[in-house]
This record gives structure tokens, sequence and C-alpha cells, in this order.
């Protein structure tokens, strides 16, 4: 089974580079005719009965055999999924389960392209450039580069994360803000050809039931709200000093947030901007990747990509030079290209069939320069972009036999651990200090800005957490509620009012727009996940801390053993206690973003 399909998953990759990189109307047409017929080879495979009934005799019959613990967890893996997906099912159901699966692959197609073609065709146009006030040099280019691919000589801001935050957060025009925030809050959700309403399925992951999600993720909402009500407090005393005469609005957020960050830290978002080169920061990755588990990368140019923007590396053992894999990155926003940021295998890493290494990518959004000036980025930016470099780790780090359970194919709610856990390597003095370098000046970071930094580093944590966890709460309450639902706007208020969600905040992804949940069903009943993993990053980083540096040889050997490059080759659950020695404690998150601990 392990090597079955082989070719397809060839043509998959490829296939899915293009739809997510590449997606012209000619490519969504190609997806809408073959996504029906994954959906249906799918199903074939998954109810071939004598099929099965091998698989459930293999994973019944192991007593006195000599199989490993590795072979334990990948017939584990093709039993659950077989049964999960409806194996066991009569024919009859197993026949209403198919007819859904390729109603819902139709679906997942349409809601992707209408969610795409609202990022691509709408924007806001500024015709006048006072009303650029207070955006920095860099972001009012990048609209003036985006007016001119539009065939405009104003000022465009795209329907993107990446280009409407930073008009949010510095804009001084209120009026402006507002028309920004609406046009992006309202992806999917306009009545016109481009409108979603969908919901999706209940899945199980590593937490086993929605209770026990529910139970975490309120046990941090009560606190996120109630440190939201202070955040506001503060934004308000500042627009009253002002004058404003208004009351904050989920437009005056990020702007407010900014003030107060200034006033409170002396720390300018700006400032610490001009800091952040992306080539540099891609620098301070790699370092990293060096100190943690003893990688190099070597840039090479005889690999074909698919645009030009793609640059690719060589990835090796340092000490060995053994091959580790390969490393696409794909930084930059373009008509076409799926929203956010992402990581992709394109090969899994396995022993099966030789020593196969892995080939893996990162894609972003980010704003690209005008001529040969250097890409400056966000802190938020620079946090995703460790992020996902995470994930690519983890799948580089795979040293396992079975492409099933190698790098990133983990249980759901565990794959955001090994993202999560390296986006603390961004605040060290040993990645600020050497790759924060000044674009103008070229000298590095300060001292006394890295020192604002650390102090502000739990500041805003009511809205980024409750911005997220509405959408992870919603999420879990729309599948709970199955069929129940036929109105998802109305659903989606009535939830966040039970919730008392604040009046100031809107969810990160709202149901038209979330894709994590309606694009595929990866995540349905699953964006909790990154609180659950985040929980465990939170844990794990005190390990380091524990052992007196981020930069702990032997601890970070030991999550290199236990953690990345295990795969599923062992139960995750064990594989964490092997690290840390007991299992992840809340407390650890609710103390890494400044929460009460009870």
């Amino acid at each position: 089974m392990e090597k079955a399909g082989a070719t397809l998953n060839r043509v998959r990759a490829i296939y899915d580079i293009w739809s997510s990189n590449l997606n012209t109307p000619v490519m969504t047409a190609i997806q809408e005719k073959i996504e029906p017929q994954i959906a249906a080879f799918n199903d074939e495979v998954i109810q071939n009965k004598p099929l099965f009934l091998r698989i459930e005799k293999v994973c019944s019959d192991t007593v006195g055999k000599k199989y490993s613990v590795e072979q334990h967890q990948l017939l584990k893996r093709y039993y659950n999924n077989f049964v999960l997906a409806g194996a066991k099912l009569n024919d009859a159901d197993k026949a209403k389960v198919a007819n859904i699966n390729s109603r819902l692959a139709t679906l997942f197609t349409q809601f992707s392209k209408n969610q795409l073609a609202d990022e691509n065709e709408k924007y806001i146009e500024i015709k006048n450039e006072s009303d650029l006030a207070g955006l920095p040099d860099d972001i009012k280019s990048a609209y003036a580069k985006n007016a001119k691919e539009r065939g405009k000589s104003t000022w465009t801001v795209a329907n993107t994360r990446s280009a409407v935050e930073p008009f949010l957060t510095f804009s001084n025009n209120r009026e402006l803000r507002k028309q920004v925030w609406t046009m992006f809050i309202n992806r999917g959700d306009n009545g016109d050809a481009n409108d979603n309403k969908a919901h999706q399925k209940l899945s199980d992951k590593m937490a086993k039931t929605p209770e026990a999600t529910m139970k975490l993720m309120e046990s941090v909402w009560y606190a996120a709200i109630a440190r939201v009500k202070e955040e506001v407090a503060d934004m308000q005393a500042i627009a009253d000093k002002e004058n404003a005469g208004i009351k904050i609005e989920p437009w005056d957020y990020r702007y407010y947030a900014e003030q107060v960050r200034k006033s409170k830290y002396d720390l300018d978002q700006n400032e610490v901007k001009q800091y952040l080169q992306l080539e540099k920061l891609r620098e301070g990755m790699f370092f990293v990747a060096g100190e943690l588990f003893n990688l190099s990368f070597t840039q090479v140019h005889d690999v074909p990509v698919f645009h030009p923007d793609v640059t690719v590396y060589k990835v090796e053992d340092k000490t060995t030079h053994k091959l580790k894999g390969i490393w696409y990155f794909d930084p930059y926003a373009r008509t076409g290209k799926r929203s956010g940021a992402w990581m992709t295998a394109y090969r899994e890493q396995e022993k099966l069939s030789g020593n196969v290494t892995t080939i893996v990518s990162n894609n972003c959004n980010y704003i690209k320069g005008s001529g040969n000036d250097p890409v400056l980025i966000s802190w938020d930016d620079a946090t995703t972009l460790f992020h996902e470099f995470g994930h690519a780790l983890h799948g580089l780090c795979s040293d396992v036999t079975y492409p099933t359970i190698s790098g990133t194919n983990v249980a759901r709610d565990y794959v955001e651990f090994p993202s999560q856990v390296l986006e603390r390597w961004l605040p060290t003095s040993e990645v600020l200090q050497k790759y924060a370098i000044n674009a103008k000046t070229g000298q590095p970071l300060p001292q006394s800005l890295l020192e604002k930094l650390n102090k502000s580093s739990k500041f805003n944590q009511g809205f980024e957490t409750t911005e997220y966890l509405s959408s992870a709460l919603v999420d879990m309450k729309i599948h709970l509620a199955g069929d129940k639902v036929t109105d998802p706007d109305k659903f989606e208020k009535e939830t966040l009012a039970a919730l008392n969600m604040p009046s100031e905040i809107v969810m990160r992804h709202r149901l038209p727009q979330f894709g994590h949940i309606f694009s595929s069903d990866e995540y349905a009943a699953g964006y909790y996940s990154y609180l659950w993993s985040d929980v465990i990053s939170a844990d794990a980083t005190e390990a380091f801390t524990e052992a007196g540096s981020l930069y702990d040889k032997k601890t970070a050997e030991k999550l290199y053993r236990n953690v990345f490059s295990v795969g599923a080759s062992i139960d995750e659950s064990i594989g964490y206690r092997n690290f840390r020695g007991h299992d992840p404690d809340v407390k650890a998150l609710m103390r890494s973003r400044g929460f009460p601990e009870k």
C-alpha cells in the first residue's frame, strides 16, 4: 500500500502547486472537473471491501508478530483512516458517502474559487496622496505598484491580509480604514457570484473529543476577552485625549493599538520594521536550523521552478554533508496565488524505496518591493515566516521508513507544534542582533530596541487570542450543530453573541472566507489545533529556558530525536513525554501570553 500510487502522487504534487500558486481561470476549470474524479477514486479505494478486510486482518493479527513500533503506528493509521472514511458502512451508506464526497469536492473548489476571486478582483482605490497620511513609504510604494499592475496611476489597497493590515495599523484616515476593513472582512459574503455559504463535518483529532477541545478553548477564552476590555480601555483613553469623538470600532483596533504601543513601551512598529529585511531574516532562519538541528542551506540554480520569484536550496547535515532534502522559497503575493502562508511537501521522506529525501516549500504573500529595494516585513509577518519554516524543518528532519507517517503527517492538532515552537527563536538576541539589520544604515538592531520588544512581548495578546479563538470556537460549534445550520451569517452572529464577543473585534476568518475549514476538510472542526499546539509549544519552550538557553544543545537534540525526526512513527503523546518528561501544561500557555494561570 505504501508503494502504490507513486505516479499519481507525483502528478498530484504538481497539480497542487499550480492550484495554490498559479490559479488561472483555466486552472480553476481543470479543478472543477478533476476534483470530483479524485474524490471518486479515493472512495473506490476506501470502499474496496477485500482490501479493507485485508487491512483489518493484518491489524488484528499482530499477536506474536515482530512488528516494530513504527509498523504498529502505520497499521493503526491505515485502519483508522479507512474506518473514519466509511469502510465499515453498509453498501447503501457507502454510496451515500461517495455522493457526499463528490459534492464536497465540487463545493471545496467553488469556495476557493470565490475566495480567490474576491481577493484578486476587489480593491480600494486611493486617488489623493493626502489620504495616505500615516502610512510608511514602503507600503505606499507597494500600493502604487499594485495600482500600476491594474492599469492605474493612483494607489490601490489589494484585498489581501498583507495589504490590508498595514493600512488598518497606520492610516490616519478613519473612513478609509472602515472601507478597507469592510472590503476585507466581507470576502465571500457580498451577495454576488462569489458568495460563499456552507458547512462541513466533524473530524477526529489527537484531542479525541469535542468536549476536550471546548474545555481548553473556554479556559483561555474568558481570560482573553477580559484582557481585551483592558486593551480597549487604553485605546479609548487615547482617542478621548485626542478629542476624536469616537467609540473604538473594529477598523480602529490596530490603529489605536499601535498608539498604545508607542505610549506604553515607546515602541514604534515602523522603527522595528526597518530592521526586518526578508532576505536577512531568511538567513536568520538558516542560522537557527543550523544551531538546533545541524542543518545547512545552499542555494542551487539547476532546479526547475514554477515562477521566477521562487528560489531553491539544498539542505544538508553540516557534519556529514548528507543530503536531507530540497527547500523551495516562494515569498511574494501575486494574482492567482491563494492568500496566507503555508508549507507544502512535494515529496515525502521515506526509506521504503531507498533513501528518498523530502522536497518541501514555504509559500507566503509578502508585498514585493520596487526594483532592488530590500523587502521589509512587519513583526507579525516575520513571526509567520518562522512559523512556516518550522513546518518545513519538521519535514526536512524526518527520518522514518514509511511515507504515510513521515514528516508533518501527524495528528492535525500536533502538526502546528513544531511550527509554533520555532516562532520562539525569532525574538532571541542571537537572531535579532545578527540578522535584524537596518536597511538604510546597515546597523544591527540596537539593544535598547530589543529590550523594548521584550518588554512588549505580551502586548495586545487579548486581541491576538480573541481574534483567533473566536474562529476556532465558531468552527467547533458549527460542526457540532450539523445540519441545523441553514443561515451561516445568522449562526455566526448568534454564536459570537452567546460568547460575549467584544464588539471591537471580529473573527480572524469569518465563515464565508474560512478557507481552513471550507476549501478542504483538513482543518474541519480542527482550527482549535493552533491553540492546542501552542499549549505544547509554550511548555516545550520552558524546557529550553529551564536548561538556561533556547540554544541548549542537549534540549535541541531531544526535540529533534523525539519530535522533529519521528513523524508519526511513534504516538505523538508518547513522543512529547519522551522529550519533556511530562504531558504539556496549559499553564505554560497562560504564562506565555501574560494571562492569569487559574
